[in-house]
């Protein structure tokens, strides 16, 4: 039997034979489409190649495309583990063409494949065409299909688009028979949902491109892009029906099943499935860089984990568990997808954190939501409200409670969930703006397909000499800049570093015979072309001239400095704290460096002091940073470290820095190796000193370090020390002993304090300044102290108090503290009256006269407060009317 791997290279060689380029996946987080949340098909990555923004140097692909579909409009999360087909993650086996070959091809290629290489009976296929396709139809007969096996369908199934916009087109769709022992028809029937005929292939042919406002478009080239879903050509292949009886699947259930010790084919066999395919999702995501948050593609990540975290609860798991899982699940998906083992540590630490989180919370959840129930007829729909609150207080997402009440035979009230979201601002509403290239992105791959990418010279220098290509103003070519106007500017070769990978674009100056212009910022635009934002000072700049170009040295030197500084720490981190850590953002700016890292909690006063006495070291050892250029497997082969979710080229700039006796690469002393474009030092003694400042929490199990390296650095360890000279100044003593002489002033005046509280309660309780303490009367039947008193504060009235009821035996106490004007009150009844009198009522009767409200404490003991003490007498008078 052939596994899903094995199915997965024949597809690919396949294609491979028949001249198509094999392209890796691309990360599940989109690059050049700002419209989607995550890739859900194969042909993501080549969209600009579709509608003709971006060439290569090929024309047909073939690629097995890792997607997740879990929000919006493709979002398959309610059905998962519930039917034999549904997943939030599948591979998608696909072959494109671009412009290169149509339909006569597209269609016997299929065939082709799935008759011979992979031996399906040609008698249990058929296919489907858009109503009006006769060209695919009569091409399916050519290949021996009968009229009756070719279904023409007129709805949007045969019609197919991306999303809202972009390329589309009608599409040719292969099913295949089951047979009739299983209950179902052909598509387009009235039985066409059951699951006799499975579709198994979709073959687009890409002729239009749609717009936001509804129209279309004919492309200018005739494409191709199919889909085939791994899981479901792996089902039939196997000759099973259900995608989870696939050997992978089937792996990652066994896997659940035995760390759980419940049967994985028994009664609780759905949770198993969930868990399978959770598993894959989840860890996918986290390795393409998305960690579990609040909001947008983070929210959506979360959802899943937590859906998977309540069906291992529900197998009984008291401990978290899908941790335990990944290293089931990089056996199984490892070799075709390597970035699986490169995240495993921080897959793990991940989910582990997340689910240890989740645990806490579940229970109480799930008590709630019974208790909820409880109050309800039987069968009766869970309140919106309710599912409201398990969603804001302990964090389950809609589906998670449907979920829960789908095993009870219940159902949500979701038009009552949407009217409590709309009353508050939803914690996790997805404020999707995207993160694929900028709206006027046309112009620039217009621009990449007639000019050459940037040739960057900043790595050797910081001037050069270079050529005006394009001007661009306003998402328009222009010919020229004026005076004062800026613009962006395109060169043939640029020391200009455009920002990229967390380090800030260069700044500088342009010269020409003429005149100068001022750069305020580089960035990378499509096509590799770096854009240069100029504005002209004192001639204009046009297409052609040729120009000087001058990166801010003193600005770069810095920013050289901090980047290489964050080399090194990173490096410290994971030596320090563990494997897991990895980046997760960073930005070296010329006066600071950020970065941020995968840890679950805050370092420790001496983690950080290790981790900043670790990068010195590097820095004081003044070792060359070498840079060397090499293939992305043989740089992750010397143990260098990558961007998790980065796509890297053929070829990757590899930079190393420090010796280290239990180091890295090829000697195996090499402290930091790191795939990276930006600049650095030459050697690490140019970044002088780097300077932790702290660490914070940036989001859900993720650190955020900030430091200053070089003269930055030094200036606040220059102002550091200074601060503390003024302190020793101040205390007439060395730097050295400043903490020592602190604390004996702060235990001093502790003491003091303490000293001078009970001399003011003393001389309270003589009868103040004056001398002579008032002397207790009886009001009826019960003894009755009260006294004004000057110089003692409202905190040392309940001291005070107790020393008088002490003295009183039995009875009831009132003080009044005179500060600035102001009252303070306190009252005391001792304990054998507070049955029939209390001093919360003494307290409120008094704080009226004096201007003020309310008051509180206990039957023994309360206070209170007032704007006026001028009025003491009248209350004590009041206090005394409660008395009777």
């Amino acid at each position: 039997m052939a596994s899903l791997n094995d199915i997965r290279s024949t597809f690919l060689n396949y294609f491979e034979r028949n001249g198509h380029e094999v392209v890796d996946s691309s990360p599940l987080v989109p690059r050049n489409d700002p419209t989607l949340m995550f890739a859900n098909s194969g042909m993501v990555q080549f969209k600009n190649l579709f509608t003709g923004l971006e060439t290569r140097d090929y024309k047909r692909a073939t690629t097995s495309q890792k997607c997740v579909r879990a929000g919006g409009k493709h979002n398959d999360l309610d059905n998962v583990g519930y039917t034999a087909r549904h997943h939030t993650f599948f591979e998608m086996l696909g072959n494109f063409s671009f412009g290169d070959y149509f339909k006569t091809e597209a269609i016997p290629f299929a065939w082709e494949l799935l008759t011979n290489d992979f031996a399906i009976d040609k008698d249990r296929l058929l296919a489907t065409v858009y109503h009006t396709d006769d060209e695919a139809a009569e091409i399916w007969k050519k290949l021996g299909l009968p009229d009756d096996r070719i279904i023409r369908i007129a709805t949007s199934d045969n019609f197919w688009q991306m999303g809202p916009t972009g390329p589309c087109g009608p599409c040719t769709e292969i099913f295949y028979d089951h047979g009739d022992h299983i209950w179902g028809g052909p598509p387009g029937s009235p039985e066409e949902d059951g699951d006799r005929f499975i579709e198994i292939w979709n073959i687009v042919f890409m002729q239009n491109e749609q717009f936001e406002d509804g129209s279309m478009r004919a492309l200018d080239m005739q494409s191709i892009d199919t889909g085939m879903g791994l899981e479901r050509i792996g089902a039939l292949l196997q000759g099973k029906h259900d995608n989870y009886d696939t050997d992978l699947m089937r792996a990652l259930i066994e896997a659940s099943a035995n760390a759980t010790s419940v049967d994985a084919d028994g009664p609780k066999n759905v949770h198993h499935r969930v868990i399978a395919d959770h598993l894959r999702s989840t860890s996918f995501l986290i390795a393409d860089g998305v960690m579990p948050s609040n909001e947008g593609r983070g929210y959506v990540l979360r959802r899943i984990m937590r859906r998977a975290m309540r069906h291992a609860h529900l197998l009984g798991a008291k401990d978290p568990l899908m941790h335990r899982l990944v290293p089931a699940l990089v056996t199984q998906m490892g070799a075709a997808y390597p970035e699986l083992g490169r995240a495993q540590a921080m897959i793990e630490e991940t989910l582990k954190l997340e689910e240890t989180r989740f645990i806490q919370t579940l229970d109480r959840g799930l008590r709630l939501l019974d208790d909820e129930l409880g109050k309800l007829p039987e069968g009766a729909a869970l309140p919106g409200e309710a599912a409201f609150k398990l969603y804001d207080t302990y964090g389950f997402p809609l589906d998670l409670t449907q979920d829960a009440l789908r095993e009870k035979d219940r159902t949500v009230d979701t038009d009552g969930f949407d009217a409590a979201m709309a009353e508050q601002k939803a914690k996790a509403r997805a404020a999707w703006a995207g993160t694929g290239e900028s709206k006027d992105a046309k112009i620039w791959f217009d621009l990449a397909d007639k000019l050459e990418p940037t040739d960057f010279l900043g790595y050797e220098t910081e001037t050069a000499e270079g050529q005006v290509l394009a001007l661009v103003k306003d998402g328009a070519e222009v010919s020229e800049l004026t005076v004062g106007e800026e613009g962006w500017m395109v060169v043939n070769q640029t020391p200009f570093y455009a920002e990229s990978g967390g380090q800030v674009g260069d700044t500088g100056t342009v010269l020409k015979s003429d005149g100068s212009g001022v750069v305020s910022n580089t960035q990378k635009m499509p096509g590799n072309l770096f854009a240069h934002r100029v504005t002209p000072a004192k001639t204009a700049l046009a297409v052609g001239d040729a120009l000087e170009l001058r990166v801010d040295h003193a600005r770069r030197s810095s920013i050289r400095a901090n980047h290489s500084a964050t080399h090194l720490l990173h490096e410290a981190l994971r030596e320090t704290l563990g494997d897991h850590v990895a980046q997760r953002g960073s930005l070296n700016a010329p006066d600071r460096l950020r970065f941020d890292f995968s840890h679950a909690k805050a370092l420790s006063a001496d983690e950080l002091t290790k981790v900043e006495s670790d990068v010195n070291a590097f820095i004081r050892q003044n070792t060359p940073v070498e840079t060397r250029i090499m293939t992305p497997d043989d740089a992750r082969a010397i143990g260098a470290q990558a961007l998790f979710g980065e796509k890297y080229g053929d070829e990757v700039r590899v930079v190393s820095m420090g010796k280290a006796a239990t180091g890295k690469g090829v000697g195996g002393d090499t402290y930091s190796i790191e795939l990276c474009g930006g600049t650095h030092v030459k050697q690490t003694g140019d970044i002088g000193l780097c300077v932790v400042l702290g660490d914070s929490a940036s989001s859900a199990g993720v650190r955020r370090i900030e430091a200053l390296t070089g003269q930055a650095a030094l200036d606040h360890l220059i102002g550091q020390q200074q601060r503390l000279g003024a302190v020793a100044d101040i205390l007439k003593t060395s730097p050295a002993d400043a903490a020592e002489r602190v604390q004996a002033l702060v235990d001093e005046r502790k003491a003091l304090n303490a000293e001078l509280a009970q001399l003011r309660r003393d001389l309270a309780m003589a009868g103040g300044a004056g001398g002579g303490a008032p002397e207790a009367e009886e009001v009826n039947g019960v003894k009755f102290f009260a006294q004004v008193l000057t110089g003692v504060s409202g905190k040392d009235l309940p001291a005070l108090i107790d020393e008088h009821k002490t003295r009183l035996e039995s009875g009831a106490v009132l003080l009044i503290a005179d500060a600035g004007g102001k009252a303070a009150v306190a009252a005391g009844v001792t304990a054998d009256l507070t049955d029939k009198l209390s001093a919360v009522d003494l307290v409120k009767a008094a704080v009226v006269e004096l201007g003020g409200k309310g008051g509180g404490g206990r039957p023994d003991m309360a206070q209170g407060g007032g704007k006026d003490a001028a009025n003491a007498d009248a209350a004590i008078v009041a206090a005394k009317g409660v008395l009777g």
